[in-house]
């Protein structure tokens, strides 16, 4: 395998910086716009952009993939559309930080199949790490419920946080969630045969056709928005998916899928920096204890020797 030009961990940095911004921009749309028309807008804008750069390696490198390797692309674009449709529309029911924090469990559903799926082998340095980072969005998660008043935790009770919209909200991250891991393994097992501008092409042109489907079978409208409301879904397709995801595809041709997918737990870490500065949100001490240990988490997973021996190889 080609040594990559910058570090994949250096790319893994981008992405989660780029990705941090979503949950925001959604927010400022949904003012306006409905979730499944940001959605579209974003996939279709970001597929027909890569698809002007990328359209003399998609007609050399498409004729020559197997047919199970389309149809995984197909499958692959298929989650990451309805995963944005689950996670976006989740959004309109839960708190911001809840359900970025729920949708980036997605690490745990890949570590626990791509052993099987993949025969990736899970060390312990990966399953430490990814124990610590969940533990990290687990105490992010509690912020909306809880707060910490003369040192003491007190947090709402249970039925009033598994009840109404923010539990209608937080399922649909976790489901979110699920389809954001099948994306992952599906992508690991099929970057090495395409160039990350083919493979996104086609998963991201699948995807909003998805979304697409959804928008014009629920008969929402796509006109009639201001100008600020289409700049926010440009914006989500150039910075979040086009640089965000894109830097993950590219990281999943030299890591494995359980590295890149513990790595998106950064992603409350950069929501909750972006809140302060943009929204005057300060982050509060959960917030800041849960962050700590994403990030102490994204470290250790990195130490794993298995992919010091990929690097290596590389």
């Amino acid at each position: 395998m080609k040594k990559p030009i910058i570090s994949p961990y250096l790319g893994l940095l981008l992405g989660i910086a780029a990705v941090s911004t979503a949950s925001l921009l959604i927010r400022l749309a949904q003012v306006e716009a409905p979730s499944f028309v940001i959605a579209a807008g974003r996939l279709t804008i970001a597929s027909l952009i890569i698809g002007l750069f990328a359209w003399s390696s998609i007609r050399v490198e498409l004729p020559t993939q197997s047919r199970r390797t389309m149809l995984l692309l197909i499958l692959a674009g298929f989650f990451l559309g309805l995963h944005f449709a689950t996670w976006i529309t989740s959004l309109e029911y839960t708190t911001v930080a809840s359900s970025v924090v729920i949708v980036t469990t997605a690490p745990l559903w890949v570590a626990i199949f791509s052993p099987v799926i993949l025969k990736e082998k899970i060390t312990s340095w990966i399953v430490i790490g990814l124990i610590v980072s969940l533990a990290g969005s687990v105490i992010v998660g509690l912020n909306s419920a809880c707060s910490l008043t003369s040192g003491q935790l007190v947090c709402q009770p249970l039925f009033a946080i598994t009840s109404g919209r923010m539990f209608i909200g937080n399922i649909l991250a976790l489901l979110g969630a699920f389809l954001s891991a099948g994306y992952l393994i599906i992508g690991r097992s099929t970057r090495n045969s395409l160039s990350l501008s083919s493979y996104t092409v086609v998963v991201y042109s699948v995807a909003a056709i998805v979304l697409i489907f959804l928008v014009i079978i629920t008969g929402q409208k796509i006109t009639g928005f201001s100008t600020m409301t289409y700049l926010y879904i440009i914006a989500l397709a150039v910075f979040p998916q086009l640089t965000g995801h894109s830097s993950f595809n590219w990281a999943l041709k030299y890591l494995s899928a359980a590295v890149v997918s513990i790595a998106l737990l950064g992603e409350p870490i950069g929501t909750v920096i972006l809140s302060f500065l943009f929204l005057n949100e300060s982050p509060t001490v959960l917030e800041i204890v849960g962050g700590l240990l994403i990030l102490c988490g994204i470290i250790i997973s990195s130490k794993s020797r298995s992919n010091q021996q990929v690097m290596a190889e590389t």
